[in-house]
């Protein structure tokens, strides 16, 4: 399976080396936030890498809630604790909790279809900055703090009416953004389809902090310094 480049497994226990959680962000998701480059002193592990390894090994149920807990650094050692077969969660060795899991109905552990559900999610999930976040910051009138942008991960929720698919795509059904002060939320509504039906429903949640009022100019940089880690990436890996 394509995820066994992005993480290392042994005696039950999983991690994650920077290259391989960078690499996944940005080859998988097209996810280009700072936080996720190797030499970034507040390097984090993707949360979709996160789900991704999850649903790997737990296969994919009707309904899934995933709350995440916490950033997860390199070379963390992670396993699942389960209190029920149906809610569990990722912990390192002191037991601290980094994701939370519950899950209802029929599971599929098919590894085409679970591969073909997280690329399609995951290249969706990579799409929030700048194509969705932009509009909606302008909107607001407000905007992350451009020199140190930080938006987490809260929570993920799908809903399949059914799981006998082949290859459901994600696409986008709404967006919405919540302000308190330097503080707000992004919600993103999200189906999945296949041959023209929508076979599920899902929901993303982010956090944002240190929000500052909007200044074109300065999502003009911040866009085109994503864009230039785009490239520069690319040429890297050409070289």
């Amino acid at each position: 399976m394509f995820l066994e480049s992005y993480y290392a497994e042994q005696n039950g226990e999983f991690s994650f080396t920077r290259e391989q959680a960078s690499h996944f962000a940005k080859k998988i998701a097209g996810d280009f936030n700072p936080i996720h480059d190797e030499d970034n002193k507040r390097f984090c592990v993707p949360g979709d890498l996160l789900f991704s390894v999850v649903l790997a090994k737990a296969g994919i149920s009707e309904k899934m809630r995933f709350e995440f807990a916490g950033m997860i650094s390199d070379n963390m050692l992670l396993k699942a604790a389960h209190s029920c077969f149906n809610d569990f969660a990722v912990v390192d060795r002191n037991g601290k909790e980094y994701l939370h899991v519950t899950r209802e109905g029929s599971i599929n552990t098919n590894a085409a279809l679970i591969e073909q559900v997280t690329k399609s999610y995951v290249q969706f999930s990579g799409m929030n900055f700048p194509h969705i976040m932009v509009p909606l910051m302008q909107e607001k009138n407000i905007m992350i703090n451009p020199t140190r942008p930080l938006v987490i991960y809260e929570s993920m929720e799908i809903d399949f009416t059914r799981l006998d698919l082949t290859a459901p795509t994600v696409e986008l059904t709404k967006s919405e953004m919540d302000v308190d002060g330097k503080r707000g939320s992004v919600t993103l509504h999200f189906c999945f389809m296949e041959n023209g039906e929508v076979v599920g429903t899902g929901r993303k949640r982010m956090l944002m902090s240190g929000l500052k009022p909007y200044c074109q100019d300065d999502i003009d940089d911040l866009v085109s310094r994503f864009n230039q880690r785009k490239v520069d990436f690319s040429v890297k890996q050409m070289a």
